[in-house]
């Protein structure tokens, strides 16, 4: 089998500024989305690049714009209290942006319907609170339809129906979702839509509040950047196909994006619980069948990354290229994108039975939540490789793993705990419980997956962020700051990066 191109598999999901090639597809895509109501003009959107160019954005998949939002900058208090769509945008035409204004104002999202439950209103809603962050903007303030309320207009007033929905009684596919954003009730005003005759002309006025804002300068100051992490340790048992692996991966990927995480993490070889349907008794045959699977692996993976969007380490799965066979981490980003890393340290066990073979490259990957890279299981215990990947700009490092008693385990743990003080960096494992005992050479797992950070007084006290209960079926869910990291490196108690005897000793990459 040859080395497999990624690049068929992938279908990126981009979030980038509106461009004039665009207006066909968003003005089509608005009447898909708001059928009776009157889309933009293509003098309108012309109005909205010339005014404020940055707060007109689109999320683009595959090479379709499939949703977009737009934006002004206003003073919202020089705006009366029961104000307008019309009032707010100069009818469409936002000639009243003002750049020195301190609210940034959302006048539309949209997303095709053939394309949502994709994360894709998310990612727009997560680009405009960026733009707030860098702009110093105070707040985004958005005037919301309620397209639900003309099913209760009879029995309830838009105050009950608002309440309703706040308490989850009621779902609303805007009002939920933008409380679920972090948005908050202003107020409800009448008539601010004239052609929104299922929110019977009624919109709620929210407003989500910059807490990074500035009063007095338009410097923008980072004071954090959280990064949430979610280590699956993964049960292996006995399965009857790939469709029930797929619904069980799949399973985990929507709890970690339910606990809005920017990566979920899976354990090294987990996809050996396919061997146990393919009844093949010797390890080195069973790995070649595995291998079979690797074009359905990566699908899946890919496809969970972009829906649910969450970066994805893959695990790691065996992979047949050119007659050799590769342990590789996958790493599956959220734009749809996909990379991987073959394990460079081969342990005796994986030599004897199954005949891997070693890569011979340390990588370091960027993602929308700075540098990582992924060492897998044995490979952690090695110092010299996080250090390479350290000084190539990695923050976190993830280690997937599979040890079958607690002395394998311990070795992962305790070295990923050295590595995360030693180089100032985060560090992940994520590993299998259970068992197999219908599949040769990988009859039991132990674990404990954790997240780990370095030992001083702005992380966790043990250096141990969070950690799951010892080999139960389970997940830990954990932050972590890289602007504390990025901090203490500088000016920590101890500054293990900085302090290196450069004039003694260093470790050179031959790559």
């Amino acid at each position: 089998m040859t080395k497999i191109d990624l690049t068929k598999f992938e279908k990126r999901m981009i979030i980038r500024k509106i461009e004039e090639k665009d207006f066909d597809g968003i003005m089509e895509m608005q009447k898909v989305c708001f059928p009776g109501m009157v889309p933009w003009t293509l003098e309108q959107l012309e109005s909205h690049l010339e005014h404020f160019p940055e707060g007109q954005i689109c999320a683009e998949y595959d090479g379709k714009i499939i949703g977009s939002c737009s934006s002004l900058i206003i003073n919202f208090d020089e705006y009366d209290d029961k104000h307008t769509w019309d009032d707010i945008t100069d009818e469409g035409y936002i000639t009243n942006h003002n750049p020195e204004g301190y609210n940034l104002y959302g006048i539309e999202v949209m997303v095709h319907p053939e394309y949502r439950r994709m994360k894709v209103g998310q990612r727009l809603y997560d680009a405009r609170k960026e733009l707030a962050r860098e702009l110093n903007l105070k707040s985004i303030i958005i005037g919301g339809r309620i397209p639900n309320y003309h099913k209760y207009a009879e029995e309830m007033s838009p105050r009950q129906y608002v309440k309703e929905v706040s308490m989850h009684k009621i779902y609303d596919p805007v009002l939920s979702f933008q409380l679920m954003n972090g948005f908050t009730l202003m107020r409800i005003n009448p008539n601010y839509l004239e052609d929104d005759h299922a929110s019977y002309k009624y919109a709620t006025l929210m407003e989500w509040n910059n807490i990074d804002y500035r009063a007095k300068t338009k410097r923008h100051f980072q004071t954090s950047f959280p990064v949430r992490i979610c280590a699956i340790q993964y049960a292996m048992k006995q399965i009857e196909s790939f469709e029930e692996f797929a619904k069980q991966v799949e399973y985990y990927t929507d709890v970690a994006a339910d606990f809005d995480s920017d990566f979920a993490v899976f354990p090294e070889i987990f996809t050996t619980q396919l061997m146990s349907f393919l009844h093949e008794k010797s390890p080195s045959q069973a790995i070649r069948k595995l291998t079979e699977y690797t074009e359905q692996y990566i699908e899946l993976f890919a496809n969970l990354a972009v829906k649910y969007n969450i970066n994805i380490i893959g695990g790691s799965h065996f992979v047949n290229e050119d007659e050799k066979i590769y342990n590789i981490a996958y790493l599956f980003r959220r734009d749809g994108t996909i990379e991987k890393q073959y394990k460079i340290h081969i342990t005796p066990n994986e030599k004897k039975w199954w005949g891997v073979s070693a890569g011979d490259e340390v990588k370091v990957f960027d993602t929308d939540c700075g540098r990582i890279a992924i060492q897998i299981c044995y490979d952690i215990e090695f110092p010299e490789l996080a250090r390479i990947a350290t000084d190539r700009g990695a923050n976190i490092i993830f280690s997937p793993f599979c040890t079958e008693d607690r002395q394998g385990y311990l070795r992962v743990r305790l070295c990923a705990q050295a590595r995360a003080i030693e180089n100032q960096i985060y560090t992940v494992i994520a590993g299998t419980v259970g068992n197999l005992p219908q599949v040769e050479n990988m009859d039991i797992q132990y674990a404990q997956s954790g997240i780990f950070t370095p030992s001083d007084f702005e992380f966790a006290r043990d250096g141990v962020a969070a950690e799951c209960s010892p080999n139960l079926e389970t997940v830990v869910v954990a932050d972590v700051d890289l602007e504390i990291l990025r901090r203490q490196r500088k000016g920590g108690t101890v500054r293990q990066l900085r302090d290196r005897r450069r004039d003694l000793y260093e470790i050179r990459y031959k790559k």
